[in-house]
């Protein structure tokens, strides 16, 4: 792999003393399949990817071999074995996964406690308070860089600015085993000439609208007014704007409890039939969702939980490419993970049960609808649901429900028996 020079302040035209705020976003490489490597060393320099095996399943983690041959994450199996023939497909393990997070979590407390855990493989630290300590920013990222690859044998790569978007994508185009460092002077000069696509939060979907209005690069987009771009895209277009002169006042926000919400079903009788469990799936989905709406949150990750007849209680979880909150998504993702649990086979099933994770704000997202990537559903889902719940509100007992859910003749699955949030 290809050792990334670091940018220091000087090379940048800064100065250490500029800074009001350090920012740092860590992100790890290739996680689940960097984990992989350690374990299974063969798999060094060849294609690789992380996937449960079976014709519905997704990637999870791909190596930079294979994302070379179009491969990326959220991507079905058999379209990432098409682009890459002979890929080799690693079963996932979430619990070494999650060991191995939290030590690098650990490391990274140890810099800093004003730490914001944005996933499994990812965080942001605020290491103001820590510079008369450690030093330069470039010096607190590389021992951070130093760290980890010391204690866990994982890359990573850290970006650092002055605020959390544009640490963010700074780390993003370091990327792979990288560390850049832009100062607060230098951020209009180091976003400008950037494609729109480079702001956190522009996915597909808005840069062809961006793109279709004659906004290409950062620079365009920074030098329009915020009514011009609130007529675009309404409240989130100002918010964008900002962000693309590099203005973010979001803090750095340690981890609250942890907070889930889910739904279940428990059945009268074992259930083994793979289209009558796609039905209870779409429903508790389609719950789970409205739930998540009425709270005000999005969920960034998904489990499912399987109990069989005798009792014992299978779970796998996926993280989600964006924070969601329509059932859409939930379902889909609950889908894969469905199949991963039951290898695809009619084996019977006492209880089945959805779980919203990682739970965030609604408001925290920046852009509402528009910021689906590639694998996730149209930008109209969230707009319709809020329609849905609307409807809802005014009529207490109108049936709404997804088609799924209306077939002829198809049995009632009634309400789920047990929701919580915690």
């Amino acid at each position: 792999m290809t050792e990334r020079r670091t940018l220091t302040s000087a090379e940048t035209g800064g100065s250490d003393g500029s800074w009001d705020a350090v920012i740092l976003h860590v992100d790890m490489d290739a996680f689940f399949l960097s984990v992989e490597l350690l374990d299974h060393p063969e798999l060094a320099g060849i294609p690789s990817l992380v996937a449960h095996r079976g014709g519905r399943s997704v990637v999870l983690s791909a190596s930079y071999e294979a994302r070379a041959f179009g491969v990326r994450s959220a991507m079905p199996l058999a379209h990432a074995q098409a682009l890459c023939p002979g890929v080799a497909v690693v079963e996932p393990r979430p619990e070494r996964y999650a060991a191995a997070s939290s030590d690098v979590m650990r490391i990274l407390t140890s810099f800093t406690p004003v730490l914001e855990q944005l996933s499994i493989d990812e965080a942001f630290l605020d290491v103001s308070g820590a510079r008369r300590r450690l030093g330069s920013p470039a010096r607190i990222g590389a021992l951070i860089r130093e760290q980890v690859r010391e204690r866990t044998g994982l890359p990573c790569t850290v970006g650092a600015a002055a605020t959390k978007s544009v640490a963010k994508i700074v780390s993003t185009r370091a990327k792979p085993d990288g560390l850049v460092v832009v100062p607060p002077e230098r951020t209009r000069a180091y976003l400008d000439p950037l494609p729109v696509s480079a702001l956190w939060g522009v996915g597909p979907v808005l840069r062809e609208r961006l793109v279709a209005a004659g906004l290409t690069t950062v620079a365009e987009l920074a030098s329009q007014s915020p009514q011009r771009m609130e007529r675009w895209l309404g409240v989130q277009g100002p918010a964008l704007q900002k962000l693309a002169r590099g203005i973010d006042p979001r803090p750095v926000t340690p981890e609250r409890e942890t907070k889930s919400l889910g739904v279940e079903k428990t059945f009268e009788q074992d259930v083994r039939d793979p289209a009558v469990l796609h039905r209870h799936l779409v429903a508790l989905a389609h719950e789970g969702a409205i739930r998540l709406r009425r709270a005000g949150f999005r969920a960034g990750a998904v489990s499912v939980k399987v109990k069989a007849p005798d009792l014992s209680v299978k779970t796998r979880t996926m993280t989600l490419p964006a924070p969601v909150d329509s059932a859409g998504p939930l379902a889909e993702a609950a889908e894969a993970l469905l199949a991963g649990l039951t290898d695809g086979q009619g084996i019977p099933v006492r209880l089945l049960g959805i779980r919203a994770e990682r739970l965030s704000g609604a408001d925290e997202v920046v852009q509402e609808a528009l910021l689906w990537e590639d694998e996730s559903p149209p930008a109209d889902w969230s707009e319709a649901d809020r329609v849905a719940d609307d409807i809802r509100r005014k009529f207490p007992h109108a049936a709404l429900k997804p088609a799924t859910l209306v077939e002829r003749n198809a049995p009632e699955s009634g309400p789920a028996q047990r929701k919580d949030i915690r």
